[in-house]
């Protein structure tokens, strides 16, 4: 039976354990560690034949878009298998700024022309794009300095963006700046006039982040002017339980790491896992796990329900899954001993997305002071 919370189904169904299967089968066999450490090395970062192939065959890129956009009209839960297995195995695919950042402001947002302009490209896989609202003081409205201004039936935006995530190859990209009537949405194509992008350093080569120059972009408006705070509040709120997700599985394979080294590293004749300092610290490791899962879980079906704790939800989430993932990651690399900090072995790269991942959306502590205002404490 399904454990409940309130109306809330929190544990998978039947076609999600198939589902969650399909996938991890998929991202072992055309994501595995050789071909992430040759993607990292690649501008692009990511292959667009693998990507092509997962939105084709498992439907990813469509994944929570409506089938009347040609998705196929899953829910956050099936949204949730797919983010958690990326996370467990560090695949280079655009599924986050693609399938949540991009496909989430158009679906929260008020235009059902820009919906159907832009989802059925997303949704088959053959238009990558993402969102760009950071800028260089932050992500805040008030850090938000881009502008744009009309020019006949479009706008020009001018300003520059960072931290955006596959912005240097998307083809679509979501540009949150300052119109005449406040913070605003706009369309800019990936090929525009006046679009500089450059790739940024990051700690995380993994997931490729991006700067953007513009001058007098051309854009077209998506919403109404001055609509953008309040699409933005629940976009990020998204992106945090994708985050999270995402965090869960990297911390779920940095401790399945920890626990079978920890069996077979012997040392003075037994293996380590049988000394009691071992043990606390990974037992201590599967408890944050664990909560970080529930938390999660309950997160997913907060959207997947249409539930008003949604925001609640995404805050706990970020919380717990970002603390679990930091904490699990390092001490995975702590059991190690020195091979966990060499190049060659993978512990390293689980920490930088965890490190990576815990600040691409806000901190763990702002999501602290986030879920207390939220809770009205």
């Amino acid at each position: 039976m399904s454990v409940m919370s309130g109306a809330l189904r929190l544990t998978p169904d039947e076609d999600q354990v198939e589902f969650r299967a399909f996938v991890t089968q998929f991202l072992d066999q055309r994501c595995g560690e050789s071909e992430v450490r040759r993607l990292m090395e690649d501008e692009r970062g990511y292959d667009p034949a693998v990507w092509k192939q997962a939105s084709e065959q498992l439907g990813l890129a469509g994944l929570g878009i409506p089938e009347e956009y040609d998705g196929s009209g899953a829910g956050f839960r099936e949204m949730a298998v797919v983010l958690e297995a990326l996370g467990s195995s560090l695949a280079c695919l655009p599924f986050f700024s693609t399938a949540v950042l991009a496909a989430s402001a158009l679906l929260l947002g008020d235009d059902e022309e820009a919906r159907k302009k832009h989802l059925p490209g997303i949704a088959s896989g053959r238009t990558v794009a993402t969102l760009a609202q950071a800028e260089r003081g932050g992500a805040s409205a008030a850090d938000i300095h881009t502008s744009a201004e009309r020019a006949g039936d479009h706008f020009l935006l001018s300003g520059s963006k960072c931290f955006v995530v596959d912005g240097h190859t998307a083809d679509l990209l979501l540009v949150v700046a300052n119109a005449p009537e406040g913070l605003s949405l706009f369309a800019v194509d990936g090929g525009a006039a006046g679009l500089t992008r450059s790739l940024m350093p990051s700690l995380d080569q993994t997931r490729k982040l991006a700067r953007m120059e513009l001058e007098r972009v051309p854009a077209r408006l998506i919403g109404a002017e001055g609509s953008a705070p309040a699409l933005i509040e629940r976009v990020r709120d998204r992106a945090a339980l994708a985050i999270a997700c995402e965090q869960l599985g990297t911390a779920s394979r940095a401790l399945s790491m920890a626990v079978d080294y920890a069996k077979k590293r012997i040392q003075f004749g037994r293996p380590i896992g049988s000394f009691q300092a071992v043990k606390h610290r990974c037992v201590e490791m599967a408890q944050r796990v664990e909560a970080a899962r529930s938390a999660t879980e309950w997160g997913a079906a907060t959207v997947a329900e249409g539930s008003a704790q949604v925001g609640v939800a995404a805050a706990l989430a970020s919380v717990c899954s970002t603390d679990a993932a930091v904490f699990v990651t390092a001490e995975n690399v702590q059991l190690h001993g020195g091979i966990g900090f060499t190049w060659e072995h993978p512990a390293h790269l689980y920490f930088r997305r965890a490190r990576s991942s815990a600040l691409l959306h806000g901190s763990a502590d702002d999501a602290r002071e986030l879920l207390l205002q939220r809770i009205g404490v």
